[in-house]
């Protein structure tokens, strides 16, 4: 249901007028907003607010583009062998994943599908199990497979057993020829890093994906994931 635009009264006043400025200003792209007064500001957004949505996007995109590349070295670099694809690849796929998310497993077959069409792309994985004590068992030995070299062994399955419960983690394990991690405490440094650049980027939860200078948060599906990655090579490109 719409927002009543007389609700829009108390949100607005809180907003200092250079800000909705700059938010109305790269909606619709005029210099002459960026000057606009704040009581023009606010009676324009009052008579049109339609455009808050869009603006708010485009501000919320604006600034994950500046999260992603202040953290764009520790994002992208792979923790060991927890990577796919291309080497050197010109756009990076990273997703931050749990083994207890449905949405995660669903996902795993439109990365896949990414990874055989596309020889330039590279996929990159963190764990952040967020889900519960399965899930961090089964990020710690992902994380064991992935220092043995055979993390996508390992990872499909995983995902193919269904929930990461322990008895499915060794049948990944044995599947994948990896031993259980040396201690209940492997793979600490990683996970904080990882949830740590959770919190950075503001993920709502699993799957997130970065690609390029894009936040995208949940099972997006293989046509958005791959719309992402044309944008990011295309801006690759002309930079």
């Amino acid at each position: 249901m719409a927002a009543d635009p007389a609700d829009k009264t108390g949100l607005l006043s809180g907003w200092k007028g250079a800000a909705l400025a700059g938010v109305v200003g790269a909606l619709i792209g005029g210099g002459v907003m960026m000057a606009a007064s704040g009581s023009f500001v606010r009676s324009y957004l009052l008579e049109h607010p339609e455009v808050l949505p869009e603006a708010m996007e485009r501000l919320r995109a604006r600034e994950g583009s500046r999260v992603v590349t202040a953290n764009r070295a520790a994002i992208e670099t792979p923790y060991a062998g927890a990577w796919a694809g291309a080497k050197d690849g010109d756009v990076v796929l990273v997703e931050f994943f749990d083994y207890a998310c449905t949405y995660c497993r669903r996902s795993n077959a439109d990365v896949d599908r990414l990874l055989k069409e596309d020889p330039k792309l590279k996929v990159v994985w963190r764990e952040w199990p967020v889900l519960g004590r399965d899930s961090e068992a089964a990020a710690r030995a992902s994380l064991a497979a992935a220092e043995a070299g055979k993390f996508r062994a390992f990872h499909d399955a995983l995902y193919a057993a269904g929930r990461p419960t322990p008895d499915a983690v060794a049948a990944a394990q044995a599947a994948a020829g990896v031993a259980p991690p040396a201690s209940p405490q492997a793979g600490d440094g990683e996970l904080a890093r990882n949830f740590q650049l959770a919190n950075t980027l503001k993920a709502s939860g699993t799957p997130t994906f970065v690609v390029g200078d894009r936040i995208l948060q949940g099972a997006v599906g293989y046509e958005a994931l791959k719309q992402a990655v044309a944008e990011a090579r295309a801006g690759a490109k002309a930079g």
